[in-house]
């Protein structure tokens, strides 16, 4: 009797870890943090400093945690209506919004502080600034316009620049690069999501690919014109001296390949098109950090 109660109390505790887990996208939040490791790495000279490493990588968590999280308790209505979203624990009132609500504020708060604590001010603005324009501006514009995609770029690619600037203590055109280049990518790499989940996204009233038409030859030609800007910008590293030939090669090889995916996706409009380009951009975004990375060694 004791031992089932003992398997009983066991298997709540870890079905209220997955919830959280499920609530802070924990492996979408963990490939986040590692691209602001990867922008501190880049940026820092010197003894490589663990306690700020350390800051960095639980603060950045934190903060992408409550993120997320703050997103779920926006969407929790519209999530019971897509497949891919129906069993959060919000949308199956497995946990309620108040305990949602109070352990994203709770670390949202810890995040940040321990970004301005530990690293500088400026790693804490931006660290806010995430926070604020992916659960109050992107996450609300979703169901309103595509405009909503551009919005979550933003955040999308402030870590590796968080990583730079918690490693350098200031902004410079080398931070401003590592910005870009995750700006940019994240259209091919998003675009390419809601193609493939576009009858999906519809239920709840998403919207976004980049034109109300939808999956369209139009559509297809918009996202292989932003994916070949990342060809031109592939040379911008080297261009400043923040990194050597080696980057300008491998980086427009990468890019490159990711064109050649967003035309095939403009050839033949499908969905098997769309999830090679996703996978594709999966690839190139942590491969283009540790290239810049190998370069500066």
């Amino acid at each position: 009797m004791k031992s089932a109660s003992i398997h009983t109390e066991y298997m709540g505790i870890r079905a209220k870890l997955t919830d959280y887990s499920q609530l802070i996208k924990f492996r979408l939040t963990f490939t986040i943090v590692l691209s602001s490791v990867f922008g501190y790495l880049i940026g820092f000279s010197g003894a490589l400093n663990w306690v700020e490493l350390t800051a960095l990588i639980l603060g950045g968590f934190l903060v992408v945690a409550s993120s997320n999280g703050l997103n779920q308790i926006i969407e929790k209505n519209y999530d019971i209506l897509m497949t891919r979203t129906e069993n959060r624990p919000l949308a199956q009132n497995r946990m309620s919004v108040l305990e949602a609500a109070i352990f994203c504020t709770l670390t949202g708060a810890l995040g940040v502080f321990l970004l301005g604590y530990y690293l500088n001010q400026h790693a804490a603005i931006l660290g806010i600034g995430s926070l604020i324009s992916y659960a109050f501006l992107y996450t609300p514009l979703k169901r309103v316009s595509s405009v909503a995609v551009y919005i979550g770029a933003v955040p999308g690619a402030i870590p590796p620049l968080l990583g730079w600037v918690a490693a350098t203590g200031r902004f410079s055109a080398a931070a401003g690069i590592l910005f870009l280049i995750q700006f940019v990518w994240q259209f091919p790499h998003f675009w390419a999501i809601a193609w493939i989940l576009d009858d999906d996204y519809k239920k709840a009233g998403y919207r976004l690919l980049p034109l109300k038409k939808g999956k369209t030859k139009t559509t297809a030609l918009l996202i292989l014109m932003v994916t070949t800007l990342l060809v031109p910008i592939s040379a911008l590293p080297y261009a400043i001296n923040m990194s050597g030939v080696l980057s300008i090669f491998l980086l427009t090889i990468g890019s490159l390949i990711l064109v050649y995916f967003a035309h095939q996706l403009y050839k033949t409009l499908s969905i098997d098109a769309a999830k090679k380009l996703m996978f594709a951009s999966i690839v190139y975004n942590p491969l283009a950090l540790i290239v810049l990375l190998i370069d500066k060694i």
